[in-house]
This record gives C-alpha cells, sequence and structure tokens, in this order.
C-alpha cells in the first residue's frame, strides 16, 4: 500500500507506544523489516510551545524514514498549527490519536473521547489536512466508546470526508481498553464502506495473525503494537511469508541474544549509561520471554546497576538456555501475562504524564 508518495508495499505498521516507541525501538524494528514506525504520541500544544520534552520525543533521523509522529489534541487551530511546525521535520504521515483510553487523556476530552462526536473528528482533520502542506494525515480510531455505541464508521467516513489519507482501527472500545477480545469483523465493515485505506490493529502477536487478521478483513495494511516488543522477529518472519511463501518460525537464542544486546547498546548511545537503564531493563524481559528460565531472568535483572552487568548476564543466561539448564516453566501462563502487558509495563497513569505536561 501506498502512504503518500511511498510505497510500502505489504509491509507492516508499528505502533507508536508511550515510553518505549524511541529510536533504538524504531531502529531495530526496521531492520529486521518494518516498514512504516512511529515516534512517540506528543501533544499538540507541547508542539506549538516547543517544549523540550515534546521535541524530544517526536525527533528522529533520516534513515528511520518512512515514519509517522502522533499527536494528541481536540482544537482545531491548535491542531492545525501543531501539523505546520511538524510538517518542518519532515515526517512521511502525521496521525490524530483518537482511541487512547487512558484516563489521563481522556478526562481532557482527548483521545477516545473524541470517538463520540463524528463531527468533531471532522474538524479536526480537515484542519490538519489544511496545515499539512500535502503530508498526508491519518486518524487512529477505536469501534466507539462501548459495545452499545459503536460508531467506528460514521468516524471513518467523518474522516474521509475531511481528507484523511489512512484510518488506523483498533478494533475495541473504549471501555474494552486491552482486556477484551477485539473485533475484527468491524475492520472488514470499516473496509466495505470507506475507499481510502484501512490498517488493523488489535492482538497480533505472530505472523499467522496479521495474516488471518489480512484475509479475515481485507484491511490494507497492519499495525503491531505490544507484539512488536521484545519480537523485531515478526516482521522479519511475516516479509519472509509474503515475499517467500514461508515463515522461517522463531529466532534461535544466538539470534536473540545478539539483538536484546544490539538495542541495550542503541539505548546506552543515546540516553546515557545513567538514563538508559531503566529502559534497557523494561526491553530486554521482553525478548526471553519465550523461553524457559524467565523467571530466573525476572529475579535477576532488575538488581543490576549498569548495561555491562546486564550484557554479562544475558550472555550467562542465553547460554543456560542453550544448555537445557532451566526447568519447563509454564510459558503459555507467561506469555499471557505479557500480553497482557501485567508485567514491566508502567502503570498507565504515569505512562501518560511521560507523554507531555501540558494537555489542552
Amino acid at each position: 500500500m501506498k502512504v503518500g508518495n511511498i510505497d510500502l508495499g505489504e509491509k507492516l505498521f508499528v505502533a507508536p507506544m508511550a515510553d518505549v516507541s524511541d529510536h533504538p525501538f524504531r531502529i531495530i524494528a526496521k531492520e529486521f523489516g518494518a516498514g512504516l514506525t512511529f515516534t512517540q504520541m506528543v501533544s499538540a500544544r507541547g508542539v506549538i510551545e516547543n517544549d523540550f520534552g515534546t521535541l524530544r520525543r517526536l525527533v528522529f533521523s533520516r534513515n528511520e524514514q518512512p515514519v509517522g509522529v502522533q499527536i494528541l489534541g481536540n482544537n482545531p487551530v491548535i491542531l492545525k498549527n501543531a501539523v505546520k511546525e511538524l510538517v518542518k521535520y519532515s515526517p512521511d504521515l502525521i496521525d490524530l490519536n483518537c482511541g487512547c483510553p487512558v484516563s489521563k487523556v481522556t478526562k481532557h476530552d482527548m483521545g477516545a473521547s473524541l470517538l463520540d462526536d463524528p463531527k468533531l473528528i471532522g474538524k479536526l482533520v480537515k484542519s490538519m489536512v489544511e496545515g499539512a502542506n500535502g503530508v498526508p494525515i491519518s486518524i487512529k480510531i477505536r469501534l466507539g466508546k462501548d459495545k452499545k455505541n459503536i460508531n467506528v464508521l460514521d468516524n471513518a467516513k467523518a474522516a474521509e470526508d475531511n481528507g484523511a489519507s489512512l484510518i488506523i482501527v483498533h478494533a475495541r472500545t473504549k471501555i474494552d481498553r486491552y482486556s477484551e477480545n477485539p473485533d475484527w469483523e468491524w475492520l472488514k465493515k470499516v473496509k466495505d464502506n470507506i475507499s481510502i485505506p484501512v490498517i488493523g490493529n488489535g492482538s497480533v502477536f505472530e505472523p499467522e495473525d496479521i495474516v488471518k487478521m489480512k484475509i479475515d478483513t481485507g484491511c490494507d495494511s497492519v499495525m503491531v503494537a505490544r507484539g512488536a516488543l521484545g519480537n523485531p522477529f515478526l516482521f522479519e518472519r511475516y516479509n519472509s511469508i509474503v515475499e517467500k511463501g514461508f515463515d522461517p518460525g522463531e529466532p534461535d537464542i544466538i539470534k536473540v541474544r545478539d539483538t536484546a544486546i544490539r538495542h541495550i547498546k542503541l539505548l546506552v548511545r543515546d540516553f546515557g549509561e545513567n538514563n538508559a537503564l531503566d529502559r534497557i531493563k523494561k526491553n530486554v524481559v521482553w525478548y526471553f520471554r519465550k523461553y524457559n528460565g524467565i523467571n530466573n531472568f525476572l529475579d535477576n535483572i532488575f538488581s543490576f546497576k549498569d548495561s555491562a552487568s546486564v550484557i554479562n548476564f544475558i550472555y550467562e543466561h542465553s547460554e543456560k538456555i542453550i544448555n537445557n539448564y532451566f526447568p519447563e516453566e509454564d510459558l503459555i501462563n507467561v506469555h499471557k501475562k505479557f500480553e497482557n502487558k501485567v508485567l514491566f509495563w508502567l502503570a498507565e497513569e504515569k505512562e501518560f504524564e511521560l507523554i507531555n505536561k501540558s494537555f489542552e
């Protein structure tokens, strides 16, 4: 599919995730074949006020492109001016978040709270298009407020009619947050009712999930969120299915180890030793969640005081995995906890304080 003048082919989108989608995370995803990544979500007001934290989260390097920026706002004038500023960075896509269900966002009538007002969504999209100077504008939406108030078709049509270039649909309602199973049938209904590209989103963790979503819904591409954490291999595997007709399967532990260590070194390079350490610990646990020994990993990883100690531990732990040192564990239950972001995720209120303190 195409985004503006860029043809992504069959490659996948990587969702913006608060305090996760930093430069090292995006680079790793790109190296394994992701199509378009997003910087972390930022406040529209923070953009026009040149807030340092906001600017730090949205900057990207040329070798990351194509890359998108996602903004949060509910005022047409502020959004238009924010887009005018963002265009100066030459992103390939600017997205309006209309799906975040967290109270830190919705209590300010932003994110998923916008779903109740398709007319307002249309005005917001129109204002963004007017300020974009040709840069494609998209929105990310959910199905509606709750299952009794699904209005995703109205919101999708409002976005299309006001100039959006594509629509990203998270196939859950606002009240579902991340706990309920996504309803992919609505992705098909959206695709059948609008002419611009539709990107599906919602609980894709394996290549077969992506294939099934595309076949079942007809969506033009898929956006991966939690499924990409510690798992950039997903993009490589899916691309192999598309290009060669087969899934090469899970990577071996050596590849996982080396990728995790590369991720660590990129984090240290970008954030410095002290500021990188918490990010390192939060990221590397995801790389080893599919292997026996994950509980041992968790018992040890958070005690280390520097990145060198983490890297040495990863080498030792990986060697033990190779030699079948660890007893069998209930990995199915572990996977569920990770997928439900029960483990190793910032508490949501804190998570969204990091996005920007200058909410409208």
